[in-house]
């Protein structure tokens, strides 16, 4: 009969410290421990039904960690989180735990923090209140320059019984001293502090890390061939960040007596062989070898992790195939399990598919509103008719360079092109199975898409998406819209829309009067029936979202988008790289210096103008003062005239009698006499 206080004590979740919580290994690690439950490690069960038909059992670990940033609310399940403790103050949060797992995998600037860590547990010794355990997650990259066991055998594999022979990369010595430290540590008293030291493959899943930029690249579709940095040969070993935590939780649970484990799954996949399996799975399917050296024109890409994609190691994971009952989530590597590994990157960073379908009268605008979409959310804009046409030009492509007398594949695509070609022959089937590999395309199961004006009618839609007696198959799940956008407008108008049309796109889309109002009564009558396309997707519990197209103004436009965009939500795919923010900063910078030469340009141009202005107001002002002078010398010359006149008449032959009478007599007091002459003698002086 079990002991009540043991059982008691033993529900008691143990405090595990963990640091850089925030890190991609870290946080998952961190996840993972917290779900754990006591007493499920000797049973290897931690799924949901499992937790819901023991709804009692207790969790077996409280997480508590450092953190390089203040919590957004991403780890709800984390206890506690030390933002830049100092070192007394992360002393003391060590002191309090049972485990601490310190892991320096990723980051090598914990490896100072670490070493400090298991030093400072060590001199605190006599001070436990009880056993401790230090768990050391390594890298293999403290194996990476080890000679081969055997040079006439390649294919035998280091592995952790041989630990003491390995060989660090010189980039990672520090890590290697400090596992042989860790280790050192772990043999003076067991009994009070174990240690152990974990070496970890490169990890992958759960949104990925290392291996990112590979995903990145195949997801976003941008390059026609995923490129493999070097000749790709070298063998990488690797492991699930989940399988990495459950090997941590079989080291906390059993500490066994092995304290140097290796943690790498079965698979020993080359570095080729991984990268095509991910661009078979998320993007072109094909690959190109570049010389390794143009990896660090990757700007995204850190000096470590650029040393971890040119390790080559065939390793075995002895001591934890021997000591552990693992459930492995991923042994046989990334290369087997590509598309669960490819789910999960997609999850962990949103990076879901959005799907929808725009359907409407013809001229209500479904075109313009897709692409308007597309532009917003990086998806890709299908229509049946480009579907075709673009499958027609592959099959012509390929036809082209193969023989169907020898080649079966050819001779079936030369029998599908022809009936793709061929408009007298109903194939609308083969169309359809065109427009179903399109939209299972990896671009569209990446992005996503917007299917423009199809289907039309509900047989359309059945046979787009066919539904068998379990339901949808997956492929159907895969590709059935997420939102259904019926626009709508009156006809009258819709019929002035076409009619202000320009005659080339009124022959571009087949909207010739009479062509248009018998495709817009087909429409309605359809839409009126009680099996429409719009029912299909109601059935489905995708109810369509209507919208009246009511004007063509360009506010009533961005309107009916800003609704479409509120109820989509926001996008799902990659922000800007650091490349496309440089690129972007580039371009505003350009942009402010062009607004800017522009700005001054037309400054320059108002000065010239005002300058212009001014002058011809100077000239015009300078004509009229000229004017204006010549004006009054007229007036004056023509009153001197009329006074010089006046003077040589009257005046002056009296004043000349008076000057020469004055001469004559020579009086004392000359002003005086010529005076008195002058009154005397005035030639207007009247009688009184």
């Amino acid at each position: 009969m079990a002991d009540p206080q043991a059982e008691a004590l033993r529900r008691i979740p143990r405090r595990v410290f963990l640091n850089c919580l925030d890190s991609h290994s870290s946080r998952n690690i961190a996840q993972f421990l917290c779900a754990c439950v006591v007493g499920a490690a000797d049973e290897e069960e931690r799924d949901e039904e499992e937790e819901a038909a023991h709804p009692d059992r207790a969790a077996a670990f409280q997480v508590v960690g450092t953190v390089s940033g203040p919590s957004n609310g991403d780890r709800p399940h984390v206890h506690e989180e030390y933002f830049l403790p100092g070192r007394a103050e992360l002393l003391s949060k060590l002191m309090e735990c049972h485990v601490v797992i310190y892991n320096i995998s990723q980051d090598a600037e914990q490896v100072e923090e670490a070493t400090w860590a298991v030093t400072a547990l060590h001199n605190q010794i006599e001070s436990f209140s009880g056993p401790k355990l230090f768990i050391l997650v390594s890298t293999v990259m403290t194996w990476a320059s080890s000679k081969p066991l055997d040079p006439n055998d390649p294919e035998l594999p280091f592995t952790d019984e041989i630990f003491w022979s390995r060989r660090a990369h010189p980039s990672f010595q520090q890590h290697i001293d400090l596992e042989k430290r860790v280790v050192k540590i772990g043999k003076s008293n067991r009994a009070l502090l174990s240690t152990y030291v974990v070496a970890s493959g490169l990890q992958y899943g759960m949104g990925e890390h290392i291996f990112h930029h590979f995903f990145k690249k195949s997801w976003l579709g941008q390059d026609r061939r995923i490129s493999v940095f070097g000749d790709g040969q070298n063998i990488v070993p690797t492991i699930h960040i989940c399988d990495l935590a459950r090997v941590l939780w079989n080291v906390i649970e059993h500490q066994p007596q092995p304290y140097y484990l290796l943690a790498v799954d079965s698979s020993n996949n080359r570095m080729e062989e991984i990268v095509k399996a991910i661009a078979s799975a998320l993007g072109p399917a094909k690959i190109q070898k570049r010389p390794f050296e143009e990896i660090y024109l990757i700007k995204d890409m850190s000096a470590m992790e650029i040393d971890f994609l040119q390790v080559n190691l065939r390793m075995e994971a002895v001591h934890i195939k021997k000591l552990f009952s693992i459930s492995w989530l991923s042994e046989f590597g990334l290369v087997d399990n590509v598309e669960l590994v490819v789910e999960e990157y997609r999850q962990n960073r949103g990076l879901l598919p959005l799907r929808l379908c725009v359907l409407g009268p013809p001229a209500v605008g479904k075109s313009t509103v897709s692409r308007r979409i597309c532009e917003r959310y990086k998806l890709h804009h299908i229509r049946l008719k480009d579907a075709v046409s673009e499958a027609v030009a592959q099959l012509e492509e390929f036809v082209k360079n193969s023989d169907p007398d020898v080649d079966d594949k050819a001779a079936e695509a030369q029998d599908l092109l022809t009936r793709l070609k061929d408009r007298e022959e109903n194939n609308f089937e083969e169309q359809l199975k065109v427009l179903k590999d399109k939209l299972m395309s990896n671009p569209c199961r990446n992005q996503g898409f917007v299917l423009d004006d199809f289907p039309s009618t509900y047989e359309e839609a059945k046979e787009l998406f066919s539904e068998d007696s379990e339901g949808l198959p997956s492929n159907s799940r895969r590709i059935m819209p997420e939102f259904v956008l019926c626009l709508d407008a009156s006809d009258s108008f819709l019929r002035e829309r076409v009619i202000s049309l320009p005659e080339r796109l009124v022959q571009e889309l087949d909207y010739e009067p009479e062509h248009f109002l018998r495709r817009l009564a087909a429409y309605r009558e359809s839409s009126a029936e009680e099996e429409s396309v719009l029912n299909y997707f109601v059935e489905l519990d995708i109810p369509p979202l209507h919208l009246n197209a009511t004007s063509s103004e360009e506010q009533d436009c961005w309107l009916l988008m800003q609704k479409i965009f509120d109820t989509v939500g926001p996008p799902r795919t990659y922000g800007p790289d650091s490349q496309e923010v440089e690129e972007e900063e580039r371009r505003k910078a350009e942009e402010e210096l062009r607004r800017e030469a522009e700005q001054r340009a037309k400054e320059e141009q108002t000065e010239e103008e005002e300058a212009r202005s001014r002058a011809t107001r100077w000239k015009d002002w300078t004509q009229s003062l000229e004017a204006e002078r010549q004006q009054e010398e007229q007036q004056l010359e023509e009153q001197t005239v009329l006074m010089r006149g006046y003077l040589m008449e009257h005046v002056m032959p009296t004043l000349t009698r008076g000057l020469l009478e004055c001469c004559r007599t020579q009086p004392p007091n000359p002003v005086e006499f010529l005076a008195e002459f002058l009154f005397k003698n005035n030639p207007f002086d009247y009688p009184k």
